[in-house]
């Protein structure tokens, strides 16, 4: 009786264990090799099946985790998922590369993909640009921590273009203030494009904007300045020709004052490149 109420635990258990027991064969008969399945999922971005193709990549870090194939899976998927516009997983993707390999040779790929996951997702500049700062700040990390690499060119135009987006941010919400006659508010958005982004083809606005936003306050003298900062910078810009007809029609004219702040940072005045 002892014996058998011992036995029986036994072999219920063997019986449970049975049934969790994988089937070697049956697994080593689904793991395919790794660069099998690197190269299929090549063709299937090749041939545009980019939902098969994440999915191979995918597999080869699961079946051959930390494998050669593995390092190379792992950027290529996240490539593959930056072309279907999965782009937190594309950013996710990259990101696990560089913890793990910040040294290979596709570390600024990897960073670059980053970049452009969160290009892709910058919005229109009527609403908030939090993607533009994300993008600006991925692909400096290419240009600083790469400057040698092949992706340097076009990181710096994203670059570019995303501060163009933070200064037009930056005018829309001055513009709306300046309508509202907020001037002192509207003054520090345009003050913040002229101080923060003097590459960009909003500084001539900014300018006159601030001479009108100025003028407005009585505030003539600084008005003078950012007409004539502007004027100096570019002659013909029609921005240029309403700040010095908005000065002319009440007996003044453009005339700087060194010590303004305007004439401090009219000097780092670059325009759009």
């Amino acid at each position: 009786m002892a014996c058998a109420l011992v036995g029986a635990p036994l072999l219920l258990s063997a019986c449970m264990s049975s049934e969790k027991d994988i089937d070697l064969s049956t697994y080593v008969d689904q793991t395919e090799p790794g660069d099998v399945l690197y190269n299929q999922g090549l063709a299937n971005l090749n041939a545009g099946r980019l939902s098969e193709a994440a999915k191979k990549f995918a597999a080869v870090d699961q079946q051959h985790p930390y494998s050669e194939w593995a390092r190379k899976s792992m950027v290529m998927g996240a490539f593959t998922n930056y072309r279907q516009g999965n782009y937190e997983d594309a950013i996710s993707g990259a990101k696990r590369y560089l913890n793990l390999y910040p040294s290979t040779d596709d570390a600024a790929y990897a960073q670059y993909i980053i970049g452009l996951s969160y290009y892709r997702q910058i919005k229109d500049v009527t609403q908030e640009q939090k993607e533009a700062r994300l993008c600006i700040q991925a692909m400096q990390n290419v240009v600083t921590r790469w400057p040698d690499s092949e992706y340097v060119d076009d990181a710096k135009a994203k670059i570019r273009f995303a501060t163009d987006q933070l200064a037009g941010k930056e005018m829309q919400i001055g513009r709306y203030y300046l309508e509202r006659r907020e001037y002192i508010a509207a003054i520090k958005r345009f003050r913040n494009v002229v101080e923060n982004y003097s590459n960009t083809r909003h500084i001539e606005e900014a300018l006159a904007r601030l001479t009108e936003a100025y003028y407005a306050m009585g505030l003539t003298s600084e008005a003078q300045t950012a007409a004539a900062v502007l004027g100096r910078n570019y002659p013909d810009s029609q921005w240029y020709k309403d700040s010095y007809k908005l000065l002319q029609n009440n007996g003044l004219q453009p005339r700087e004052n060194s010590a303004s702040w305007i004439s401090k940072a009219g000097k780092l005045i670059t325009g759009a490149s």
